[in-house]
C-alpha cells in the first residue's frame, strides 16, 4: 500500500504492507528531484515500483539497514537499470546479503519481508552526493541503529531524518537500539539550521526545532526518572511499569524484540551521560 503527498519539490511516499485491505507499520520514503531516499519494505515493493513509474530516479540514498527502509531497493534497481545506491558501510554490507547479514525475526518477515540483495556505495560522515539542482550531505546519527545516516540538503535546509526522529512519545525500543546515542543525535540535529524536517515515519512537523526539542526533553525526562529509580534500588521490572506504563501488544507480537524493558535497560547502560537528580 502506497500513499503519495507532495511538499513542493519533495514527493513523500508512505509505504506499508497491505493486510486485509489496511496498511500496517508505515515507512516513509522521499523523492527529491531524481533522488529516492529509502525504499520501503519488500512486501510493498511491486506497488511502490508501479507508483514510481514515470518519475525520474537516478540514485537511491538509504538512511539505515532495517528491512522496512531498504526492502524495495532491489526491485527499484531492477526496474530502473541498476541505478547507484548510497548507504553507510554497515548498511551496504547488509544489503549485499540481507538473509545472511540480517536474519529476520518471524514478525519482521510477516510485516515487511526479505529485501533483495543489491550493491551499494559506502557513504560516511560528511560525504556529499551531488544531484543537481540538489545536494545531500551525509550526517552520521546513530542510536536507532548503528549505521544510521541522516541526509541534509544544506541550501534548502531540509533534513531527511530516517528513523532518528519519529513522532509521539516512545515507550519501547528495539533490543539493538541505544537511547543515549539517539539523544545525542537528536541534539546534533536540533543544532542544525533547518527549514523542514522530513521524518522516516510520522507527519512532517510544522516547527522542526520545536519537534526536536520536544523529543529531546521527553527522552531526558524519562531517562532521569529511570536512573533515579534505579539508584533508589528499584528493579528493572518495577521501573518499566512505573515509567513506561502497562504492556504493549507489540511486545508480544515481537517476542520482546521491541519492548518497554529494552528502553529501560538502554537508559541504564550509561547513566553518566545524563545529569540525574541527586539521591535524597
Amino acid at each position: 500500500m502506497v500513499r503519495v503527498t507532495e511538499f513542493g519539490d519533495v514527493v513523500r511516499f508512505d509505504v506499508a504492507t497491505d493486510i486485509a485491505g489496511r496498511g500496517r507499520y508505515w515507512t516513509t520514503c522521499y523523492l527529491v528531484g531524481s533522488t529516492l531516499i529509502d525504499t520501503g519494505c519488500a512486501h510493498a515493493a511491486p506497488e511502490f515500483v508501479r507508483v514510481l513509474a514515470g518519475r525520474p530516479i537516478d540514485r537511491i540514498l538509504l538512511t539505515h539497514c532495517h528491512e522496512d527502509h531498504i526492502g524495495g531497493t532491489g526491485a527499484v534497481r531492477r526496474d530502473r537499470g541498476d541505478i547507484p545506491v548510497h548507504a553507510h558501510p554497515g548498511c551496504a554490507e547488509v544489503l549485499a546479503d540481507p538473509r545472511r547479514k540480517q536474519p529476520l525475526h518471524p514478525y519482521r518477515r510477516v510485516m515487511w519481508g526479505w529485501p533483495l540483495p543489491a550493491p551499494a556505495h559506502p557513504v560516511v560522515e560528511g560525504d556529499v552526493i551531488d544531484a543537481p539542482p540538489f545536494r545531500f550531505q551525509a550526517l552520521y546519527m546513530p542510536g536507532h541503529s548503528i549505521d544510521h545516516l541522516c541526509f541534509l540538503e544544506p541550501d534548502r535546509r531540509w533534513l531527511f531524518s530516517g528513523d532518528l526522529y519519529v513522532g509521539g512519545k516512545d515507550r519501547a525500543l528495539r533490543n539493538d537500539g541505544h537511547v543515549w546515542d539517539i539523544i545525542a543525535s537528536l541534539r546534533r540535529a536540533a543544532g542544525l539550521s533547518l527549514a523542514t524536517l522530513f521524518p522516516g515515519s510520522a507527519r512532517v512537523p510544522d516547527d522542526p526545532h520545536g519537534a526536536l526539542a520536544g523529543k529531546i526533553a521527553y527522552y531526558e525526562d524519562l531517562g532521569g526518572r529511570v536512573v533515579d529509580l534505579r539508584r533508589k534500588g528499584r528493579s528493572i521490572g518495577a521501573i518499566t511499569r512505573l515509567v513506561c506504563g502497562g504492556p504493549m501488544p507489540i511486545e508480544f507480537v515481537t517476542l520482546g524484540h521491541y519492548s518497554r524493558r529494552n528502553l529501560v535497560r538502554s537508559f541504564l547502560e550509561d547513566p553518566t551521560r545524563f545529569p540525574t537528580p541527586a539521591l535524597p
